[in-house]
């Protein structure tokens, strides 16, 4: 994998024939992109999952309002003790432990969609760092790939990241249960993801992002994985075969 600031780019200067990005791409970005109109097909969502290294604390032990969240990525909280943690945690027992707070180095579509939640749940964030693939982080620890997030978590005592959920599965790196729109903590999960995406009616580009869903089921990091497409290509029997790969892909 190299994020999808990486599909994005491939995309733009025409060395591939279609990209995937988990973010959308930014006006700036479609008007580079050397090929012209860009489609966005979604083909499946996923839940990014909130991870932690936390001594004595199982997967899914941990809950945090997203208020709390913010703080953490705001580097406004800092102990694993706080009380603002702790409120919702009751019987769990929380180290004196400083947080070190992990965050993606390259483009990231899961930053993407892991920022446009901050920014919808914390006016701060939005204000101070706001939502894109690539961002100026408040401070920490940077990792490349979901998989260097992973990595980073599994080997600082105290650290927290975000990572697709399969990352935090096959890495056996235990994750927070979050607080969504309804006042629900859930896990990341299939089940969650999937009452996510449940929206009435897509938009004709299909460029909607569905995090912090008002669903009481949804999972609230919740993003779609979209196909980047040209609209209109010169070769047609390769627009064809991109055509017939798509089909394939999402029925």
């Amino acid at each position: 994998s190299i994020g999808s600031g990486g599909g994005v780019r491939q995309l733009s200067e025409m060395t591939v024939d279609f990209g995937a990005s988990d973010g959308i791409m930014e006006d700036k970005q479609k008007a580079d992109a050397k090929g012209g109109a860009v489609l966005h097909i979604p083909t499946v969502a996923g839940a990014t999952a909130v991870v932690i290294n936390l001594p004595g604390v199982k997967s899914g032990q941990l809950k945090l309002t997203p208020d709390v969240l913010a703080d953490i990525y705001l580097k406004k909280i800092t102990n694993w003790n706080d009380k603002a943690i702790a409120a919702a945690n009751p019987g769990v027992k929380l180290p004196d432990l400083t947080i070190a707070v992990v965050h993606r180095s390259d483009g990231s579509g899961t930053t993407f969609i892991f920022t446009n939640y901050l920014s919808k749940i914390s006016t701060e964030w939005k204000d101070k760092v706001g939502s894109s693939t690539s961002v100026n982080w408040p401070g920490d620890v940077g990792g490349k790939g979901n998989e260097g997030v992973a990595n980073s978590v599994k080997q600082i005592p105290g650290a927290i990241g975000y990572v697709e959920v399969a990352y935090a599965k096959q890495n056996k790196i235990p994750w927070v249960q979050l607080q969504n729109k309804a006042k629900k903590f859930l896990e990341p999960s299939l089940e969650g993801a999937e009452a996510a995406a449940d929206i009435p009616t897509l938009p004709d580009n299909m460029e909607v992002v569905i995090t912090d869903s008002a669903n009481p089921n949804a999972y609230p990091i919740t993003g779609f994985t979209w196909l980047l497409i040209y609209e209109n290509q010169a070769d047609a029997a390769k627009a064809d075969a991109v055509a017939q790969l798509a089909s394939w892909m999402i029925t």
